[in-house]
């Protein structure tokens, strides 16, 4: 099944622009209390093995998110055939990531160089992505050189976790604890102030 296009324009647009406006600050998510179409979320990571703070980390997030939606945790290799090019490296991450991406996957590329957006945000991506015709949400941490340009025109949006550089290790963790936020704001629960 592929993703309309009306629905990925219309989304592309509405995370295209820049960052919010103190007007909109302190909203509310607009999904707050709806239904939403839980698709399956995948995050797929460059990198090398994790530190085992952030493994904990990772599993205990991935329980807290188990009653809302499935959840698929990917890691790929950092410089799989440890090339001395820059260039050749990214693009050996980047065939590697594309493998796991479905054709009909709804994909946010995580960037320094994408949109800011707050929590209430991050809910509403949820949201539209669920209602976008996806059949999964696929979140892309690059390696410390970033993503390839096929990961980046494969993107539905471009985000930003902050406006500094984060190790692929913690730009995980922080994605992590935002999915629970997102989740906890949808529903309408007492996680998120």
């Amino acid at each position: 099944m592929a993703i309309s296009f009306m629905a990925t324009s219309h989304l592309k647009q509405l995370y295209a622009s820049a960052s919010p406006s103190p007007q909109e600050k302190g909203r509310t998510c607009r999904f707050t209390g709806q239904a939403v179409r839980a698709l399956p979320i995948r995050v797929i990571t460059v990198g090398k093995k994790r530190s085992e703070g952030v493994r904990l980390l990772v599993d205990e997030y991935k329980i807290k998110l188990k009653p809302y939606c499935s959840f698929e945790d990917s890691l790929v290799r950092s410089n799989p055939r440890n090339a001395q090019d820059v260039r050749a490296q990214v693009e050996d991450e980047e065939v590697a990531m594309m493998k796991l991406i479905g054709s009909d996957d709804w994909v946010v590329v995580l960037d320094e160089r994408g949109r800011d957006i707050d929590s209430e945000q991050m809910a509403e991506l949820l949201g539209d992505a669920g209602n976008s015709g996806a059949s999964r949400i696929s979140f892309c941490i690059g390696g410390a050189y970033g993503h390839g340009s096929q990961v980046r025109k494969r993107a539905n949006v471009t985000i930003r976790l902050s406006s500094m550089v984060l190790n692929h290790q913690i730009a995980l963790v922080v994605l992590m604890e935002q999915l629970y936020r997102s989740w906890t704001i949808l529903k309408g629960q007492h996680y998120h102030h």
